[in-house]
């Protein structure tokens, strides 16, 4: 039970591909989005529903439209900025809950060892019952819901790969423009073309990208109790650079892609991962450090 719980790479994987299938391939090869799959005003919700999915109907087609109605008062850029905090306020609540609940099950780690330990190389089924029971105590006696964070991702997730797309589809940012250049040029061939704004946004995307990786773990350290701190550097250490080296390659792969892609995406991420830094700082001084060492 317990390696299904910690399994979290397993649980957003199956989350991605429930996503993905429910989705429709919009851009060709170079990224670039499929002229009938633009989403505009005039677009009705009954057309995305007969031709293409329920996820597209119900969740890229209501974004996309909220894109397209503000750019006509705010611009293209403002009106992503304002969808992203949109859409982000609306799942707060949610991510509150899941950052609050990681936060706890890295406290109770040391207590969760313990346990383990006790029962290591026993394989008899009333050794594994026993300490599933010890387990769970030590859920309730912190009010942890081990099921909670992996709950709050099959909610959130859906959303993420519908704004993504909503961002690709949308009239307002296909034909949009910043500064009278096309949001479709690429960072790539801003630079040939001397559209040095686009790259500007390409380079801040990636590093508010990796400020908002690393930003999370550098709080965490910050307001761990001395306990928890000597239980994660002891992990680390026997894990090695694992989860380092996944960060910079994730990282590594949206900047290969992005580079060759629209600009919008970048400016999509780049708004996206500001946020997800605003984000991050609330529930971290809101929820996480006053109760730190609880």
């Amino acid at each position: 039970m317990k390696k299904l719980l910690q399994n979290k790479k397993m649980w957003i994987a199956l989350t991605l591909l429930f996503a993905l299938t429910a989705c429709t391939r919009v851009v060709d090869s170079e990224g670039i989005i499929i002229p009938e799959k633009i989403i505009t005003l005039s677009t009705q919700i009954g057309d995305i529903l007969a031709d293409e999915s329920w996820f597209s109907a119900f969740f890229v087609f209501p974004i996309s439209q909220a894109i397209n109605f503000i750019a006509k008062y705010t611009g293209v850029i403002l009106s992503i900025i304002i969808v992203t905090i949109l859409i982000k306020l609306l799942t707060l609540s949610f991510t509150i809950k899941s950052t609050v609940a990681s936060q706890k099950m890295q406290m109770i780690n040391p207590e969760l060892k313990k346990v383990q330990d006790k029962y290591a190389g026993k394989t008899d089924n009333e050794s594994k019952m026993r300490m599933g029971q010890e387990m769970n105590a030590i859920y309730a006696k912190h009010q942890i819901n081990p099921f909670g964070a992996i709950l709050v991702m099959f909610i959130q997730f859906p959303v993420i790969i519908a704004m993504y797309q909503a961002v690709q589809r949308a009239d307002a940012v296909v034909n949009g423009s910043v500064m009278g250049n096309s949001l479709q040029i690429s960072p790539m061939a801003s630079i040939t073309q001397g559209v040095w704004i686009f790259m500007a946004i390409y380079i801040l995307m990636g590093v508010f990208q990796f400020i908002s990786m690393k930003l999370p773990q550098y709080l965490q350290k910050k307001t761990a109790p001395v306990k928890e701190k000597a239980y994660a550097n002891k992990e680390t250490k026997k894990s090695g650079p694992n989860m380092e080296v996944m960060m910079y390659t994730s990282i590594g792969m949206i900047m290969v892609l992005a580079i060759n892609w629209p600009t919008a995406m970048s400016l999509y991420w780049l708004v996206t991962a500001i946020a997800q830094v605003a984000q991050t700082v609330f529930i971290q001084y809101k929820y996480i450090t006053p109760n730190a060492g609880k």
